[in-house]
């Protein structure tokens, strides 16, 4: 069965599919969610416009479909939308793929890692093939330290210490997710029935 292709979406159209995912919600739920003070906002923030922006978009690829508009109080009628079988399965796939690039990290995992965790969802995959993704990196910015010079070798330092600091937060997270996930199981025999 050939793989489904990812959608070319950025950062904040895969936002609001996973979000709508979730349950279906409307475009002002998403963007308080976004915004500056929002939960997620504080890690990757999206403005209003692009939400809705991204919501159209989302709708027009067939990943994202209205439902019956409600009625509202405080302001005009608002129009949820709920994520397809299609939309699911792209969000499903996109929040288990690593960061593509390490510049990507600081927001795209901690994006994932954060939603992961509103599911209950074991980042414990994600997190893995992140590091799995950055070794390699790491080594051939370790690599290429020794040979570089002026310049280049500042460039090359730098990236050097980001991926190792970087490395040494999946190593923290794969630690303390595996301590809670023993925690876990601890508290469901205890709860068995003896």
């Amino acid at each position: 069965m050939p793989a489904i292709e990812e959608p070319a979406l950025s950062l904040a159209e895969w936002l609001v599919l996973c979000l709508v995912c979730e349950k279906p919600q409307h475009g002002f739920a998403i963007a308080r969610l976004l915004g500056a003070n929002g939960e997620l906002g504080r890690i990757w923030r999206v403005p209003k416009p692009v939400v809705y922006r991204s919501l159209q978009r989302l709708e027009d690829a067939g990943l994202l479909q209205s439902t019956e508009p409600e009625p509202s109080t405080m302001g005009p009628v608002r129009e949820p939308v709920r994520a397809t079988a299609k939309g699911r399965k792209q969000a499903a796939g996109w929040l288990t793929k690593p960061a593509g690039h390490a510049r990507d990290v600081r927001s795209e995992l901690l994006v994932k890692l954060a939603l992961l965790d509103r599911a209950g969802t074991d980042p414990r995959p994600l997190i893995e093939a992140q590091r799995e993704q950055l070794i390699p990196v790491a080594q051939a910015l370790e690599a290429r330290l020794a040979s570089s010079s002026g310049f280049d070798r500042t460039l090359v330092l730098w990236r050097s210490e980001t991926i190792s600091a970087t490395l040494r937060f999946l190593d923290a997270m794969r630690s303390d997710t595996q301590d809670r996930a023993k925690r876990s199981a601890l508290a469901a025999r205890s709860r068995r029935p003896a």
